[in-house]
């Protein structure tokens, strides 16, 4: 596409020539087979779907190099000579449609919680808690930094071993090589604390041993956080003082992201986070970097991607979500169908682990516009043996979705919806205070159901007669959730309204208002009008107010 000419130019990393510059970001979907770490045919689906859509290079979730640090429970494991035969089965399936593929190197450190490391105590540079996992850490000796150093040579070696381009170590988020680099975990006064030359010594000494191990032309990169935003935490004045001591050691590439599991809301950032929010961190790095720099943070626009790096503000963008809701974005961006591009909406709605690793329930990623994210191989969307005469009742997202499907595997699919649009309750979620990409998700969906054929029909509601009359082989209800209206007295006043219709603008609510139920919907009805000036008290059975808010 003419004007997206530079996100679709060529770039080096390293000797690892790249066709474009969208990466796809290691973002952990937890695949692999539980409590094993070995790639699974699940696994592979997902990243060769990524890699069918066009992006230039994928960063595999982090593996972890040590059994100590584990931070899933399917998390892809590298730390055994055993785990080459699946590594290598994964990349030559990427490698089957041209995309380069790297695989992040990882030590979860204090950020680990002892279920996953076998009821082991975590370990850390210094006996300090993480503020989020609360579990005392074993500060580690001189000796076992050695070896883990050894560990993550060995780890890149296996990775070249099984034929990937090259290696990301994590270096954010508060693992364990953040913890090393940054003052506001290491408390060290030994060789490898003390100063920023000694908190700098162990990662200098990873890359220097996986240059080693895998071949001093093998690519290695670094996600590294610009700062973070925490007490004694690294400034972004410090990061752009060490990054040119880590290029020096071997690093091929910085990969610029943002804060700690203390700042979870920028690690996987909300729709409450401004898009791109964090490129002026990338900005920063690349200043002070010879190598090149990845931006990534809330980009979800092509168009964004595009003037991210035909201003020289990085060499190339990130996307983790992005493409998790669309694996084709490269290949339509690059079509010029941007229309087609199913954009992140930063719901956080399945692509966050938050209170779903107990230890009898293992987590997937998944998405809330992309059903078939992470099941692939389940799920593959094929022509159907005998078409039929569906018919949808309900044009919210369940039934435009559906709709879509039956039409791509060869139904004839018509849709009936009572209102005069479109959308459902993603009318109502665009409402509120940032939450306005819901609308975007809505004219997706419009758009994609009338380009494959689906007959929509607005102000219309399906009944007993519509079906005797139309008499289709399948009726799919997808008439969405109501409102639940507690039985309580004075409930049918004519003071007392849903959300739902005061989000719809159908009532004038007046100045002074008691909102009942603090979950989403109320925090967010709240919020709306709350910016409009009104006063509120917000009522909630429960002890504590937004519990079903994952953003």
């Amino acid at each position: 596409m003419r004007f997206l000419k530079n996100l679709f130019s060529p770039i080096r990393i390293g000797k690892m020539e790249l066709e474009n510059r969208i990466v796809m970001s290691p973002m952990d979907v937890n695949q692999a087979m539980p409590g094993e770490g070995s790639v699974t045919d699940s696994m592979i689906a997902y990243y060769e779907a990524r890699a069918r859509g066009g992006v230039g290079l994928i960063i595999t979730g982090h593996a972890f190099v040590d059994l100590r640090g584990r931070a899933m429970m399917a998390q892809t494991a590298i730390w055994d000579d055993e785990f080459i035969p699946g590594l290598s089965k994964l990349v030559k399936a990427v490698h089957t449609h041209g995309v380069k593929i790297a695989v992040q190197l990882s030590h979860s450190g204090r950020q680990v919680h002892p279920f996953f490391i076998n009821g082991q105590q975590p370990v850390a540079p210094s006996s300090i808690p993480c503020p989020v996992i609360k579990v005392l850490p074993k500060e580690l000796t001189v000796v076992e930094i050695e070896d883990l150093i050894e560990k993550f040579g060995q780890a890149g070696r296996r990775a070249r071993e099984a034929g990937f381009d090259g290696v990301e170590i994590h270096g954010s988020h508060g693992y364990l090589m953040a913890e090393f680099m940054s003052a506001y975990s290491n408390k060290r006064t030994d060789e490898y604390g003390g100063s920023i030359e000694g908190r700098l010594r162990f990662p200098i000494e990873v890359v220097k041993c996986i240059k080693q191990k895998a071949g001093q032309d093998f690519p290695v990169m670094m996600r590294i956080a610009g700062y973070e935003p925490v007490p004694g935490g690294r400034t972004i004045d410090e990061t752009r003082c060490i990054v040119p001591l880590l290029v020096e050691a071997g690093l091929d590439a910085l990969d610029v992201t943002l804060g700690t599991y203390a700042n979870g809301e920028l690690l996987i950032p909300s729709s409450q986070v401004p898009i791109g929010f964090n490129v002026i961190s990338a900005e920063a790095v690349k200043k002070a970097s010879k190598v090149p720099v990845i931006a990534v943070g809330r980009i979800n626009d092509p168009l964004m991607a595009e003037s991210i790096i035909a201003e020289g503000r990085a060499d190339l963008v990130a996307m983790g979500r992005p493409l998790l809701t669309d694996p084709e974005l490269p290949r339509k961006a690059k079509s010029g169908a941007l229309q087609d591009v199913r954009r992140c909406l930063a719901c956080n709605t399945g692509c966050l682990p938050v209170g779903k690793q107990l230890p009898d329930e293992i987590w997937r990623s998944s998405c809330m516009l992309n059903p078939f994210a992470g099941r692939e191989k389940e799920w593959p969307i094929i022509p159907a043996p005998k078409p039929k005469k569906v018919l949808v009742a309900g044009g919210g997202p369940a039934g435009l979705e559906v709709a879509l499907v039956a039409s791509q595997r060869g139904h004839q699919v018509t849709l009936w919806e009572k209102s005069d649009r479109l959308g459902g309750q993603f009318n109502l979620a665009a409402v509120p205070p940032n939450k306005q990409e819901f609308a975007g998700a809505i004219k997706w969906f419009s758009t994609q159901v009338r380009k494959s054929g689906v007959k929509v029909e607005l102000n219309k509601g399906v009944n007993l007669s519509v079906v005797a009359e139309m008499k289709p082989d399948v009726v799919i209800v997808a008439t969405g959730a109501v409102p639940l209206i507690p039985d309580i007295p004075g409930i049918n006043s004519p003071k007392v309204i849903t959300a739902f219709d005061a989000l719809a603008g159908k009532v004038n609510v007046g100045e002074q208002l008691v909102i009942l139920g603090a979950g989403k919907v109320g925090c967010e009805t709240a919020d709306f009008l709350g910016e409009q000036g009104k006063q509120i008290t917000v009522i909630e059975m429960r002890s504590e107010i937004g519990l079903d808010l994952v953003d």
